[in-house]
Formats: C-alpha cells, sequence, structure tokens
C-alpha cells in the first residue's frame, strides 16, 4: 500500500511505465538538439578556414613572418644561461645590451645602468685594453668597438641624490712631485685631478689617483694670444694645425697618460676664440669618447656652442679659485663658487697644485659638506648629448 499512496487516480501500471520513460526520453531529445547547435556554430566559426592536419594543430606557433604576419613568437629563454655566455656590450648612445643566448636560440636583452660602465674601484688604476688605440704617439684613449667610453668607464662616482653639487678641478698634477703628492693623499675623492703632459712620472700618479678614487682629466696646451712669445710648452695645438686637422701635438700630449674622461685647455685664449680650430678639435674628443672642459680663462671661448653642435659631453668652469695665491682670497673664492652652486644647483672651481690651494681646499671641502654641499667628479656635472 505504501508504494501506491502518491499513485495518481485512475492511472494503470503500463501508464505508470509509459509516464516514468517520458522524462528520459525528453532528455535525449534535448542532449540532441544541443550536439546540432554546438555542431552548427563549429561549422560557422570554422568557414574559410584552412584545413590543418592535426601534426599542424600540435606544432608550435612560429615567429611572425611577411607571410605569416598574424602569428606570434611565445618561446621564452633561459636569462641567466643567456648572461652567462656572452659579456655584456653598450651601444652607442643607449643602454648595456646582453644577447644572444645561443647560437641557435632566441635572443634576450637585458638593460643595465650606465653605472655599470664604470671600472671595478679595483682595476680603476688599470688602462682599459678596449678603450686603447696603438699609435706611434703611444696608447690614446678611443672610444670601444661596442659603443663603451672613457668618458663613462673612467668617470668617478658620486652618490647620485639631490643636492646642492660642486666639482672641483686642480691642474698642473705631475709638475711638483710635492704638490702631486700632496693632492692626490689630500683632497677627497670627489675633487678631479688634471695631469700636465709636461709632468714627471705621469704614470704612478695617475695610478695614485685612481686608486684614492679621484677622477682624471688632461691639460692640452693650446694656442694662446701672443704666440710663441707666450708659450704654453712643448706639444702645444696651434690654431693652423687644428684648421688643417694635424693634431700631432694633441697626440703627443695624450699619450702620456690614461684613464682621462676628458680634456680640458691650458692656455689657448686664441685657439679656444676660433671655431675652425674648436670644431676639429671638439669633434675628435668625441669620437675619441671624451669630454672637454673650458676653464673660463677667456670670455671669447666659442667651446659650449661648439660641444653642442658636435654632440659631445661638455662643462665650463664657473670660479677661477687661486688666482692670487693667498690662502683668504682662496677661501672667498670657495664661498663665491659656493654661492653660484646655490643660486644654480651646481658649480664648477678650477685651481692648482700649489700646495696653499691644496691645503685651502681641503680644508674648506669638509664645512662645505656640513652646510649640505655635495663635492662630484667633474663629469657628473656636464651636459652629455649621449646622456646615459
Amino acid at each position: 500500500m505504501d508504494g501506491e499512496l502518491y499513485r495518481p487516480l485512475g492511472m494503470t501500471s503500463g501508464a505508470r511505465q509509459k509516464r516514468r520513460a517520458a522524462p528520459l526520453a525528453d532528455s535525449w531529445r534535448l542532449v540532441g538538439v544541443a550536439g546540432l547547435v554546438a555542431a552548427a556554430s563549429l561549422w560557422a566559426a570554422l568557414a574559410g578556414q584552412p584545413a590543418r592536419r592535426v601534426v599542424d594543430q600540435l606544432a608550435p606557433r612560429s615567429a611572425p613572418t611577411a607571410s605569416n604576419p598574424t602569428s606570434t613568437a611565445t618561446t621564452v629563454p633561459d636569462s641567466k644561461v643567456a648572461q652567462s655566455r656572452l659579456p655584456p656590450v653598450t651601444r652607442t648612445g643607449g643602454p648595456t645590451i646582453i644577447g644572444p643566448s645561443s647560437p641557435s636560440g632566441p635572443v634576450t636583452f637585458r638593460v643595465e645602468d650606465a653605472v655599470s660602465l664604470r671600472q671595478a674601484p679595483s682595476m680603476a688604476h688599470m688602462p682599459d685594453p678596449g678603450l686603447l688605440e696603438d699609435t706611434e704617439f703611444g696608447q690614446l684613449p678611443v672610444r670601444g668597438a661596442d659603443g663603451r667610453r672613457p668618458f663613462d668607464v673612467y668617470a668617478g662616482t658620486w652618490s647620485g641624490k639631490p643636492a646642492t653639487r660642486i666639482a672641483i678641478i686642480v691642474g698642473g698634477i705631475g709638475i711638483s712631485q710635492t704638490s702631486s703628492m700632496a693632492a692626490v693623499d689630500t683632497l677627497p675623492r670627489g675633487v678631479t685631478l688634471a695631469f700636465a703632459p709636461t709632468g714627471n712620472s705621469l704614470d704612478r700618479w695617475m695610478q695614485a689617483a685612481r686608486r684614492g678614487g679621484h677622477e682624471l682629466l688632461l691639460q692640452a696646451p693650446l694656442e694662446p694670444i701672443g704666440y710663441p712669445q707666450v708659450d704654453p710648452g712643448a706639444d702645444t695645438l696651434t690654431v693652423k694645425a687644428a684648421s688643417e686637422n694635424d693634431f700631432a701635438a694633441l697626440y703627443a700630449a695624450m699619450g702620456r697618460i690614461t684613464n682621462y674622461v676628458g680634456v680640458m685647455n691650458y692656455m689657448g685664449g686664441r685657439f679656444t676664440a676660433d671655431p675652425a680650430a674648436m670644431q676639429p678639435l671638439i669633434s675628435e674628443l668625441g669620437r675619441r669618447g671624451l669630454m672637454y672642459l673650458d676653464d673660463a680663462s677667456s670670455s671669447r671661448s666659442v667651446a659650449k656652442d661648439t660641444a653642442a653642435l658636435e654632440k659631445v659631453p661638455y662643462a665650463g668652469a664657473n670660479v677661477l679659485l687661486d688666482a692670487a695665491q693667498d690662502p683668504n682670497e682662496i677661501k672667498k673664492q670657495l664661498d663665491v663658487l659656493e654661492r653660484v652652486a646655490r643660486g644654480q644647483g651646481q658649480a664648477i672651481g678650477v685651481a692648482s697644485a700649489f700646495e696653499g690651494s691644496i691645503r685651502t681646499i681641503a680644508a674648506w671641502i669638509p664645512e662645505a659638506e656640513k652646510r649640505g654641499i655635495e663635492i662630484v667628479p667633474v663629469t657628473a656635472l656636464a651636459s652629455d648629448p649621449e646622456d646615459r
């Protein structure tokens, strides 16, 4: 009786069986209709597409080509393998690039900061073989085959933090052994040292300076007003020689030392005012990956505009610190330099390696740093068109 409790009235046993089978049949009919709809949709999606074999469908998609512009490459290389197989190479005017990962594999690129171009501190006193050109004048600095510049590789370090920045250049290193030692041993690493090509023991002082963290410049004698009665010394580059692209005197000076970031003028009042002389000189420095620094001894200098046209790194001095060899006067000029830096955000001062100048500058720097001044190498303040 319990099994018949919910039987619809008047329904026979056969009717009950038909009633139970009806939902199952309806379900199968729905499945069949859904299948037909799905098949129709699939046929519509594939209509007009080329037939593909199972092998084709399982093969990975290839990189885009002219005949297959819509395909995309999906292979991801192992970056660790890629980085371990090839040394970094730098493209001119851009970041460091690594690649390819293997002769037949995909290409991987890694971008590095410009700071990675600098020599390791432990190697700073050694010339980079890739930045040297063997000539009859000795080994001259040159832009590397990979695009690296002496300007980048031999650059000094600084914090990189926003601050009022001052670069101080002390020139004449090598002329006096006592003063050269005092400059290398006494001045903090942020001070840039400029070497006189007529000096002595230049390689010794270069290595000592670089081990101490100093950035270096070469002072190139340039033709002054009144030359040759006013004579900067041996290997003076004249207006006539430069305008004829005769750089023998320049090369003789450049070959005396290595590991410098650029060239600054020594005298050269006539030379720096003549565009026909400055353009070839600046262009030659740019070809070699060097900067030009103007010591601001001549108000008629066309160096800044020429460097901008030739796209060569450039910096210009703001204050001559030791025109008078008196500690009080030098201190006043250092204060002027600080005021210029606070007004402009940065400033460059130049001095010579006199013992009085070195002592006064060395004593002034710690006090200036307490006032929020950062002493930086001159490359940190240079205008660099390649802007790495």
